[in-house]
């Protein structure tokens, strides 16, 4: 009798052990799905922006053509560029794309005194393939901030956070615009 009761202890003990280790290896799982999703996000801008980047020399181009004296605009929308494709981290990458966006829109506000520039196809289908790669930019960025949210919740909830916090998980930054007031007024071109 004794042996038969211990005999039945020692297979739940086993079975909730085994229990135990496949939630383990459930949950490491699930943050190891959730974290390479993080970063399939954060690729996707990446190729985004590199596309900005390339459009960018272009579009310059094509507008120094008909404003060559607005050097000021073309060196500053360059720097911004270089400084965005050299960018490591996310924050940096936020922070060099916020200051390439103002830029162009500087140079976008330069190009409204030109309606000769205006009528350019080659300026035009510039404008529109920027336009469709921000439009992707915004929409990749939905992308890996949905990620990001819902691999921080993983990350953060109990029990999955015992889990999360033994293989040194850590959480990701959102890839958020830039909200300061000087970002969200317009530009002011002066001629």
């Amino acid at each position: 009798m004794f042996y038969k009761n211990m005999t039945t202890f020692l297979y739940i003990i086993i079975g909730a052990i085994v229990l135990i280790v496949l939630w383990l290896v459930a949950a490491y799982n699930g943050l190891i799905t959730k974290r390479n999703r993080v970063d399939e996000g954060w690729s996707d801008i990446e190729v985004q922006l590199k596309r900005r980047h390339s459009l960018i020399p272009n579009l310059v181009e094509t507008v120094k053509g008909y404003a060559s004296h607005e050097s000021g605009v073309f060196e500053k929308v360059t720097e911004a560029r270089s400084n965005a494709i050299s960018a490591k981290t996310p924050q940096e990458h936020l922070q060099a794309e916020n200051m390439l966006s103002g830029a162009l829109k500087t140079l976008f506000a330069v190009t409204e005194a030109y309606p000769e520039l205006k009528a350019n196809q080659n300026f035009a289908k510039l404008q529109d393939e920027l336009t469709d790669t921000e439009d992707k930019i915004q929409a990749a960025r939905r992308f890996y901030n949905g990620q990001v949210r819902d691999y921080t919740t993983a990350i953060q909830r109990v029990p999955t956070n015992i889990v999360a916090n033994f293989f040194h998980f850590t959480a990701r930054e959102f890839y958020d615009l830039d909200e300061t007031p000087e970002a969200r007024e317009d530009v002011k071109v002066k001629f």
